[in-house]
């Protein structure tokens, strides 16, 4: 249910001052020492950030997908590692949990999930196992009351703090994704251990870890779905995941054009403001005409989404426009500041590697290219 008007634009008021004022001047700290500060991550509690997409039966705020899409864009205005620091808990660590858990299942986790106690993950990916996520190979093996879960998942974001983890393991030897089911895996039991975080081109302070399952005992009630759901729920899952990933893409765009346009009316060449030159502006203008298109399309699939559509391929174009387009803009920015642009101080370098990530997870570019063609095809054009 969407909040009423008013209460709405008193939260997305409330996030873009926090942006501005508290976390865009960290960013070069988050930047140097790859972390955020506990204080920012205790006061996203505060805020209500960890429960964004979680019902208010259990202590979210129960945003619609456009209020949660608007609140991203806001958000995308500094550096991810701020939105990541809670966007496993909106999306892709507790939709699974969200779409297909028990009453018990959601009872159990959802108000510590939504309150930020704990932090939550999603393990598909795995060592051979990347755009094929019907290929995975981590084996969950019933044995009475449990399943023993044994293999390695890889990349997997906010693994380092996670308290929860969403597994996608094979149980049975049917092909693709059918023989795939999903569990809720404590960080707790034994067998389960996470490596040290990766060393990344960008978005520092935002973690990404292996996860090795050995023989780790998970209880029969800790599944989400029935035996060979996994596969459609984690689609499911990424559907939200996309739309939301590409609202963020919006607001980065519309971040870095803002300061390309304070840059170019302070910078002076050939005796004028940089803003005045025509070719300054051609790139201004394609980075403001794309950013609009892509959040026209982003609002448009999140409200068709919580009519009920199916939005499946508008889900993924969203997600392959904006992410493209963000690179686009990121590139621009660079060359607009000039040799500015490449050094560290500006913080424009910063976004151009932060941005690049975007085309890759919550599937690339060229998967969301495919997923698009296969439902343009089936839908008859």
């Amino acid at each position: 249910m969407a909040l009423d008007p008013e209460t709405f634009a008193a939260l997305i008021e409330t996030v873009r001052r926090y942006v501005a004022e508290r976390l865009r001047p960290l960013e070069a700290q988050v930047e140097a020492e790859d972390a955020v500060p506990d204080a920012v991550v205790a006061e996203m509690r505060d805020m209500g950030l960890f429960g964004l997409s979680i019902a208010e039966d259990y202590g979210g705020l129960g945003l619609t997908m456009a209020e949660e899409a608007r609140v991203a864009i806001e958000m995308g205005r500094t550096t991810p590692a701020f939105r990541s620091t809670f966007g496993t808990n909106v999306g892709i660590g507790s939709q699974g949990l969200v779409l297909a858990g028990t009453p018990e299942q959601k009872a159990e986790w959802l108000p510590r999930i939504a309150a930020g106690e704990i932090v939550t993950s999603f393990a598909l990916t795995e060592p051979g196992v990347g755009s094929d996520s019907g290929a995975v190979a981590t084996r969950a093996v019933r044995d009475g009351d449990v399943y023993r879960l044994s293999g390695t998942k890889r990349y997997i974001t906010n693994a380092d703090r996670a308290d929860l983890f969403t597994v996608m393991a094979r149980t049975s030897d049917a092909p693709g994704g059918r023989g795939v089911s999903a569990f809720l895996v404590p960080r707790t039991l034994a067998g389960v251990s996470v490596g040290e975080p990766e060393k990344k081109m960008g978005q520092k302070g935002a973690k990404v870890a292996d996860l090795h399952l050995d023989d780790v005992a998970v209880p029969v009630v800790n599944r989400l779905g029935a035996e060979g759901q996994g596969f459609k729920i984690a689609m499911r899952v990424l559907d939200r995941g996309r739309l939301h990933i590409a609202a963020v893409c919006v607001g980065v765009a519309e971040r870095l054009i803002a300061d390309c346009v304070a840059y170019a009316s302070e910078r002076r060449q050939f005796g004028k403001a940089i803003a005045e030159h025509q070719l300054i502006q051609a790139m201004i203008a394609d980075s403001k005409t794309e950013a609009l298109a892509a959040r026209a399309l982003v609002l448009e699939t999140a409200a068709a989404k919580d009519a009920g559509a199916e939005v499946v391929l508008e889900s993924a174009a969203a997600k392959y426009y904006a992410s493209e387009m963000v690179g686009r803009v990121a590139d621009r920015a660079v060359q607009i500041y000039g040799g500015a642009g490449y050094i560290a101080d500006y913080g424009i370098e910063r976004l151009y590697r932060d941005v690049r990530l975007f085309r890759i997870y919550e599937g690339t570019s060229q998967i969301q290219q495919l997923i698009i063609a296969r439902e343009t095809l089936k839908r008859g054009g």
